[in-house]
């Protein structure tokens, strides 16, 4: 796989993006545009960068594919004996909304990301919808091959915990409803909300006890996004209890 220098952008945010990639990813963008995409929140709607629009929103659909099938592909060979359920269990908990945005903040994304300026980098999912977008522009910059390459290597490989992932206990929903059975506590998980289009949905679930709000979250499915919520929810419980 050949990973070398092009010619520079002149651009100075440019040549910010161009650097930063080749520094964390270790390969040069051939076409910079697609990265000022797939770093732009829709907040900057109205604006173009040549031919693209320039909200990432369609490119994160495009990287959100490309991502999953990446990761589907590297946990089937990587664990050749477990079964269906577990793949699929420990391919959500990577690609998750969670996830991902751990991962943003952790490379850096906050300082590349361009929103508008009533708007923090930080806001729920921005981190989490640019590293899908950045994903499809690596695919359409170079191939899939190539960007498989890339989220194996220098992402999973090297940023990601797998022995932790698979010997840890993820089912936090059964947890909290185990947690509150006991105590006979009233548990609920709502739907708050739910936005975009059938293919693109993401769902915002939040945990109530006893009707007091507890943690919230949000994925592309209604089972993660309330796994998450339970999750947090979970470790603040036993948090306060072992104090």
């Amino acid at each position: 796989m050949a990973i070398f220098p092009l010619s520079r952008p002149r651009d100075p945010q440019d040549k910010k993006l161009y650097d930063y990639i080749h520094n964390i990813f270790g390969f040069y963008p051939r076409n910079i545009a697609l990265y000022r995409v797939a770093f732009t929140h829709k907040s900057m709607l109205g604006e173009t960068i040549g031919r693209y629009h320039v909200s990432n929103e369609r490119m994160e659909y495009l990287g959100d594919a490309v991502l999953s099938l990446a990761v589907a592909d590297y946990l089937f060979h990587t664990y050749p004996t477990q079964a269906e359920g577990f793949l699929t269990e420990k391919r959500s908990r990577l690609v998750s909304r969670v996830s991902l945005n751990k991962l943003s903040q952790k490379l850096g994304f906050d300082a590349y990301i361009r929103h508008a300026p009533d708007m923090s980098s930080n806001a729920r999912s921005v981190g989490g919808n640019a590293f899908e977008a950045l994903m499809g522009a690596i695919y359409l910059d170079r191939g899939f091959e190539f960007a498989e390459h890339i989220i194996i290597e220098r992402i999973i490989k090297v940023h990601v915990d797998m022995d932790e992932m698979v010997h840890t206990d993820v089912n936090f929903k059964s947890k909290l409803i185990e947690w509150s059975q006991k105590r006979r506590k009233k548990l609920e998980f709502r739907l708050l909300d739910e936005k975009g289009e059938a293919h693109r949905k993401e769902y915002h679930v939040q945990v109530f006890i006893e009707e007091q709000p507890y943690a919230e979250a949000v994925d592309r499915s209604i089972r993660g996004a309330e796994q998450l919520a339970a999750e947090k929810t979970y470790h603040t419980l036993t948090e306060t209890e072992d104090q």
